[in-house]
């Protein structure tokens, strides 16, 4: 079963069926997660919950914030995040039920660098973007802020510190290695505001970053990959634990497959913990012309993973094929901002 979450709601599909919508409709749905048996969706007026395999969502809270993230610890599910816009962070110790506000979290604000370069018809404030809690440690909780930089806590959120990979503050999602919850990954833009905006744009960077000690230190995969805008990102549980990142030339004035020339999406994947990296298109993405809005592991097997795009489609993209095949799963369907497969 997959499921969608739309610019228009929540979306489900049997294999090889068309997908059907759900009664969370008319939501701009940004995240899907699973967690104690149960799904979380964030959306544009909070936070809903599905007990039965996304058929049918009851909301459960936030309903005045725009949720962009929802991560549930990996060792205490009923322990979850939920990052939101304008950039803040509530927290729930039963699943999802109930929601308070980490209030700690917006004392780390730097009024001179958070929030979203000023850009027509783009909603103001900082967003709080990507969320990881630390798998050995559910005290450890990192933050990625677009356009703000990685906020991180050691303890439950009593402090916090700010990390700028690079110089970059202009953090869209953050991954951990599943079996080293310390190496992390962290794919960036080009936003800066500020006194961070004096930066000439054809100087800033942006890419893939890496850090081995949790976030405290931060080194550029890309060196050899030019300077691109990635941002949809996910990593692989299983063995070599393959990285998958999507990516456009850039992201004025937003990216979408109505540019001239169409998005110039292209998505790359690296199983050697980011030293090497290489492309994954196939003749009709090499680039894609509609925007890579998500990616995620594909069920089927190690590296392949599942593309939902601002076409409304939702692909299925084999690592393992010397013609990177991409196989149609769905479309027609409102732009996909997420996508989940369930058992």
């Amino acid at each position: 079963m997959l499921v969608i979450g739309t610019t228009e709601g929540v979306f489900v599909a049997e294999t090889g069926e068309r997908a059907r919508s759900t009664n969370l409709v008319e939501r701009d749905v940004k995240v899907l997660r699973q967690a104690n048996g149960r799904l979380l969706a964030g959306a544009t007026d909070g936070v809903y919950r599905s007990a039965d395999g996304g058929a049918t969502w009851q909301h459960t809270g936030l309903q005045d914030r725009e949720v962009l993230e929802v991560a549930p610890a990996p060792q205490d599910p009923r322990l979850v995040y939920a990052g939101t816009r304008p950039a803040a962070l509530f927290r729930s110790h039963d699943g999802g039920d109930t929601w308070a506000e980490v209030e700690s979290f917006t004392q780390a604000f730097d009024a001179d660098s958070w929030g979203l370069p000023p850009i027509a018809n783009w909603p103001p404030g900082a967003r709080a973007h990507s969320i990881v809690v630390d798998a050995s440690n559910a005290e450890r909780c990192m933050v990625g802020i677009e356009v703000g930089g990685v906020v991180s806590t050691n303890d439950g959120g009593a402090s916090w510190t700010t990390t700028l990979p690079g110089g970059d503050p202009d953090i869209h999602c953050i991954v951990a290695d599943p079996v080293q919850p310390q190496t992390l990954y962290a794919s960036t833009g080009f936003g800066r505001i500020g006194r961070l905006a004096a930066e000439p744009n054809e100087q800033r960077i942006a890419g893939m970053f890496g850090s081995e000690d949790g976030g405290r230190s931060w080194r550029y995969l890309w060196s050899s990959m030019g300077r691109q805008y990635t941002r949809p990102l996910c990593i692989d549980a299983r063995p070599p634990y393959a990285i998958t990142v999507g990516t456009a030339p850039s992201a004025a004035p937003y990216i979408t497959y109505r540019m001239p020339g169409g998005a110039q999406g292209r998505l790359y994947q690296s199983t050697d913990r980011g030293t090497t990296w290489r492309a994954m298109g196939d003749a009709d993405h090499t680039p894609s012309v509609a925007a890579l809005l998500c990616v995620t592991p594909a069920p089927d097997r190690s590296g392949n993973v599942l593309v939902g795009t601002d076409q409304g489609e939702v692909w299925h993209v084999a690592a393992d094929s010397d013609t990177n095949r991409w196989t149609l799963l769905n479309d027609g369907l409102p732009p996909v901002q997420a996508v989940l497969a369930t058992d």
